[in-house]
Parts: C-alpha cells; structure tokens; sequence
C-alpha cells in the first residue's frame, strides 16, 4: 500500500469452513482502546508475511498466519475478464516472470494509470487463465534473497483464494483470521468497464462477509470507492493516507484530511485511518521522535488507527536504528514496534507479522 521506493531493484472446502468461522464482537476489530473494544492492537500482515516469501502469494499468506496474524492483506486488481486478483500494481512486471515470457511479449505497453505514466505488463490484458501460466517472484532480491529463494513457486492467486485460505484457517485453528483488501486503482479500472466495487461486494456477500462484524476491512487512498463500499455492503472501511499528496479524486491533502476536524468527516463514510506510520512515530534526528496527536485525534472521532508498514530491514529503518551498513541487515525494528504500541494503535501492517506479534505479545 505504500510509495515504492527504487532502490535496489525496487520499483507493490472453503464454504464448509464458512459456518466454522468464529463470530466477533460487533467492532471489536476496529474500535480504538479508548471506547474499550481493541485492547490488543491487530497483527496485519502486510501482503502476507513479505519479508520472508514473495509477496501476495498464497505461501506468503500461509506464512503469515502460521506466524500468528490476525489479518492478511491483498492488494486487488481486475483481470480482463473481470476477476479481483491479488498484486501489488496493475503493472506486473516487478512482482512475476512475465517479462520472460514469450507469448506475451507484444502485451507490454504504456498507460497512463491515474495519472502516472506506466510501462509494462497490465492485468487489465490478460484473462485469468492467462495469469495463472505465469509465475510470481520476489519484488526486492537485493533486499530479500531469502524470500527469492522461493521464486517461480506460486501463481497469481484471486481474492476468492485467500478468502478460502482464511476461512480453512480459521477454522482449523479456531481463531478468525481476516482479510484486509486494498482497492488499487479504482477510477483507473471504471474507466476500463472493470469497476471494483461491485465485484468487491459480491464476493463478500456470496462468502457470508458482508456485515459489520465480519472479519474483514476494505481500505483504499481514494474516498469514492470507499463511500461506494458504505452503499454496498456493512464491512468497515479504512482511509488510507499518507505523509505527501493527496486522494486522487479530492484534492485535501492527506496531512489535512487527519487533522482533528478532518478526522470527523472521514468518521462519515470510514470506521478508520491508515497512516504511513512516520505519521504516527516520526523520525527526529535520525531516531524515534515523540508520538504526534494522530492517534488520538483518531481516537476522539470514533476511528480506529493501523498504520503501515513496519519493515526490519536497515533500508527501512530510521539512521540510528540500523544494523551496521547492509541495507539488507536488519536492525531495530523492535524499537518501531514499542513505539507505536506505546502510542495506542488498533493494528500495525508489518512485512514481519511474526516480529510484531512477538513485541505485541
């Protein structure tokens, strides 16, 4: 869900486990400490466990789960058939092998997606059956060659199949694991005649999901989809900002929009925020700075805060917190983790749900 950075090659039985999946307390996901539902912040797996496994992928949500999330997160894009699968970007290039494939060679293109001019492979020309011939692979192997160790292992999965995995999870280990989608590009897809929302609420409804209570949250950086989603099923919402810009079909800046009076109207459509967690715990002279007023700005709204996302590699982290000089080492991420549990989130997006669970305790 976040502003990739390009750096080092960096460039994003089911229906029987349905009746099994525990019930939860009306808004006991969402609802911040203060109001006394969410006394144990969430552990959200950020595309699943991607620190470890190549992201978005079915081995990577396993992972996740297995290290004790509460939720994973898909990213959705539309094929050209119109199904919701789960990738980083339209743009496939970074996140499979489909620049190695012949047959689709006169496939790369450029567009212009919400206003970026993009180059590449786009799901938005290819049916399903055509993704899955292809192969996903590790987004940052210079970061991460551990998890691109496993490259070339699984295909593009659909949000049908992580709804299966959580649902067969949870009930095999008797606790809800929920799912987390991200709406990407939405106006970029309507213009295509491959409008998100309504797929979205369809397969909600058709999985028994489509209630407040479910274990799932739609999040998205734009506020129409959002709004939409009000209109077409009960499962909260969550407002994704960011430290720079703004939505792109409204033009209040992020930094605005979680302000203490921006703050109650998203409470009009949205039952949280997601912020970059810098906005949250900056970074002061090369370390943690004090937590700033968002959380509890949020909080006096009725909203509910999961920031993202923490990762442990030294890349990501503040200067005095690295491990030597490896970019790829891992440093103090704990330190991130403690900092932000102090300040009263709900839920915290990590690349290592493990690492957060483990702090969380």
């Amino acid at each position: 869900m976040d502003i990739t950075r390009r750096t080092f090659g960096v460039s994003a039985a089911a229906a029987a486990a349905a009746s099994a999946l525990p019930a939860i307390p009306s808004r006991a996901w969402a609802m911040p400490p203060s109001m006394g539902f969410r006394k144990t912040p969430l552990v959200i797996a950020h595309r699943g466990a991607s620190g470890e496994r190549p992201e978005s992928t079915l081995l990577a949500f396993r992972q996740a789960i297995a290290e004790g999330a509460d939720f994973i997160e898909p990213d959705l894009e539309v094929t050209k058939d119109g199904h919701l699968v789960v990738r980083h970007e339209n743009e496939i290039s970074q996140t499979t092998d489909v620049a190695q494939r012949p047959e689709f060679a006169a496939r790369k293109t450029t567009k212009s997606v919400q206003g970026t001019q993009v180059t590449g492979w786009f799901t938005e020309d290819f049916t399903l059956a055509e993704l899955k011939s292809i192969r996903c692979r590790e987004r940052l192997p210079k970061l991460r060659p551990g998890s691109a160790a496993y490259d070339g292992r699984e295909q593009v999965p659909t949000y049908q199949e992580v709804i299966d995995l959580a649902k067969a999870e949870s009930a095999r280990l008797k606790r809800p694991i929920g799912t987390y989608p991200e709406l990407k590009h939405a106006s970029h897809f309507e213009a295509l005649g491959l409008r998100m929302e309504g797929r979205l609420a369809d397969i909600l409804k058709k999985n028994n999901l489509d209630s407040e209570t479910a274990p799932v949250f739609i999040q998205c950086f734009d506020v129409l989809p959002l709004k939409t989603m009000k209109t077409l099923v009960k499962c909260q919402r969550i407002q994704l900002v960011s430290p720079q810009g703004a939505p792109t079909d409204q033009k209040t800046p992020y930094k605005e929009m979680v302000s203490a009076s921006g703050m109650q109207a998203i409470a009009q459509y949205a039952h949280g925020v997601g912020p970059d967690w810098s906005m949250v715990i900056p970074t002061v002279d090369g370390g943690l700075g004090p937590a700033t007023a968002l959380v509890k700005d949020a909080h006096a709204a009725g909203l509910a805060v999961h920031p993202w996302t923490v990762r442990a590699e030294n890349f990501f982290l503040p200067p005095k917190l690295r491990n030597g000089t490896d970019p790829a080492a891992h440093g103090d991420v704990d330190a991130v983790y403690r900092a932000l549990l102090a300040s009263g989130i709900d839920g915290l997006f990590s690349d290592f749900p493990g690492l957060w669970a483990k702090v969380r305790g």
